[in-house]
């Protein structure tokens, strides 16, 4: 088999980049990317001479995570730039633990923080004017798996009534599957508006597999008027479970723990085939980890098992 070998990209190609790039983000946008300070999955990245890179760790199954050590990792705009040895957040500014807890930062960050510095210049609609990175919270793991059983306990203790279109019933917590990069993975977990899904996002294009009720409310949701179905100040466990089956099928499944006492209850499964218009399955291995929209969040317990 022949190697495609790329021609040298010399000056003139670098400045047509460049022009591109100014067109799609505008002045202040391509102020920042070009200073650095743009980065990640919908985030704004590390320089790297700003944080202290590790090497990632290997690990065994199963991998569980208490969030015992207080302290703070910072968003990257690469995973080689983590300071983690078993994350990388590549948006919602910083990851926070602290007496036992992980979380996304809670409230408002004061003004002259730099993580809202730097999304009031790369992504204020999002963000708040930047008072609110963890809208777009991206925690990925960096080990992969590929038949795994992963699940974490969550407390939502605020929602953000971002102004941002992003904010709607779609938005929530949910569980990354297979993550490839920040086009192609699965999602598995719990809407804001109060439903329970598995989506495939394959070259870009987000596809419900499957969806159900899972917390009803007097008034159905609406974006502006009851804009979260999830609970809130409780601690819950969320999990998803993914294998390939031998006829390269994808079997997914949702289940949740409404009150924390260890009563798993099934939601969903579905079966990802080659059928259809939603894309092949995403096969072999990918990483884990941790989405959340709009919404300040504590973690605890994060656990990924092998299946075989």
């Amino acid at each position: 088999m022949s190697r495609r070998v790329d021609p040298p990209r010399g000056a003139g190609d670098r400045e047509e980049e460049n022009e591109a790039m100014r067109r799609r983000m505008g002045g202040v946008g391509w102020l920042a990317w070009s200073l650095g300070l743009w980065g990640g999955a919908g985030g704004v990245g590390l320089s790297p001479w700003e944080a202290e890179a590790v090497t990632a760790a290997p690990v065994s199954s199963p991998f569980v995570y208490r969030f015992h050590v207080d302290g703070v990792l910072d968003e990257v705009g690469r995973m080689e730039e983590s300071s983690s040895p078993y994350w990388c957040l590549n948006s919602g500014g910083r990851l926070i633990i602290k007496n036992g807890i992980g979380m996304t930062i809670q409230g408002d960050l004061p003004e002259l923080d730099k993580w809202r510095t730097r999304y009031a210049l790369t992504n204020p609609l999002d963000t708040d004017l930047g008072a609110h990175p963890q809208n777009i919270f991206r925690l990925v793991t960096r080990s992969r798996w590929e038949h795994v059983v992963q699940s974490v306990s969550f407390r939502v203790t605020k929602l953000n009534m971002s102004a941002s279109p992003e904010r709607d019933g779609w938005s929530g917590i949910l569980l990354f599957n297979r993550y490839l990069d920040v086009d192609n993975l699965y999602y598995v977990g719990l809407r804001q508006d109060g439903t329970g899904v598995i989506k495939k996002k394959r070259y870009g294009v987000y596809y419900t597999l499957a969806q159900t009720r899972v917390f009803a409310a007097d008034v159905p949701y609406e974006r502006d008027t009851t804009p979260n179905l999830l609970p809130g100040k409780r601690w819950m466990g969320l999990k998803s479970v993914i294998r390939t089956n031998v006829d390269g099928t994808v079997t997914l499944q949702l289940l949740v723990d409404r009150q924390l006492t260890g009563n798993w209850e099934l939601l969903l499964g579905v079966l990802d085939t080659n059928a259809g218009a939603d894309g092949a399955p995403i096969l072999g291995d990918g990483y884990a980890g941790i989405r959340t929209d709009f919404l300040d969040v504590e973690f605890d317990d994060f656990r990924l098992e092998r299946l075989y």
